[in-house]
């Protein structure tokens, strides 16, 4: 489904995908800036062990290289991540192959070359559950094993005093009633946005007090269902102490509520990730 989604919203000629940690990976790509401001590409592996398998942190495939070109396909590493020039044709075929669910291979190299230099491999797998081993919520200490996430880096940020509060992480919980679904990044985007910003404008007059209580790492859990409306906020592993309650009822409550009214069907279990932080600017 957010495949389907990803290559609805694309551009017809590129297709762009994120990668996840590989643990198979026994070397990675990074994007180094040098002395004089230029970046290059570099891989960090393991000392004294040989790479056989290197990760990297995203995949491009465009479909703007032209039959004149004299190759099949073509690869490089751009950056941190690698780029695949592949005809109009060969794009067509991919994206028919994503939406099929199906595996689908690419020959690079030159056309009239003996051997081909290179292929490319997509192919399905398993779901991936290998994720947030050991992650704890700040709330109440459940395990967030295996719950699917997403990293924030352009969110709500706020400053006050000296602090800011910035949020840093969505994850989108199991639903009681829907047991085998978990909700949709895409689908709530504009609900946790909303939540995100009223947390922190809430919190924003407590910012010094929380840091110098060690409430630095909060967490705000949010459930809409057809039974439960609600929220929960805490921080090691704790409740927030109900002197910020009456601020965080101000501010959340409307969003919350406004959010169950735009909800279709079925229950949305979300909780967001805080960092209060010094601030130097």
């Amino acid at each position: 489904m957010k495949m389907m989604k990803a290559m609805n919203k694309s551009n017809e000629h590129v297709l762009a995908f994120g990668a996840c940690f590989n643990e198979k990976a026994d070397s990675h790509l990074v994007c180094v800036q040098n002395d004089d401001g230029n970046y290059q590409t570099q891989a960090i592996s393991i000392h004294n062990q040989p790479r056989k398998v290197t990760g990297a942190s995203f995949f491009v495939f465009s479909g703007a290289l032209k039959s004149s070109s004299g190759y099949l396909a073509k690869s490089s590493i751009v950056e941190d991540g690698m780029m695949v020039q592949i005809s109009a044709e060969t794009m067509d075929s991919l994206r028919q192959a994503l939406r099929e669910m199906k595996d689908f291979t690419i020959t690079c190299g030159k056309i009239d070359a003996e051997e081909p230099q290179e292929h490319v491999h997509i192919q399905w797998t398993e779901d991936d559950k290998n994720i947030n081993k050991g992650v704890v919520s700040p709330i109440d200490g459940k395990s967030m094993d295996e719950i699917a996430s997403v990293k924030i880096f352009h969110g709500s940020e706020f400053k006050t005093n000296g602090k800011v509060i910035r949020w840093t992480e969505v994850f989108f919980l199991q639903s009681e009633d829907q047991p085998s679904g978990l909700s949709d990044p895409a689908d709530h985007s504009k609900l946790t946005e909303n939540v995100a910003k009223a947390f922190c404008l809430a919190l924003c007059p407590h910012l010094k007090l929380l840091k110098e209580d060690g409430k630095a790492k909060l967490g705000l859990r949010v459930t809409l269902d057809s039974d439960q409306v609600g929220y929960q906020a805490g921080s090691n592993g704790q409740p927030l102490p109900s002197l910020y309650m009456n601020d965080l009822d101000s501010a959340l409550v409307p969003v919350i509520h406004g959010g169950a009214c735009q909800l279709s069907e079925g229950s949305v279990v979300i909780e967001l990730i805080f960092y209060i932080l010094e601030s130097f600017s």
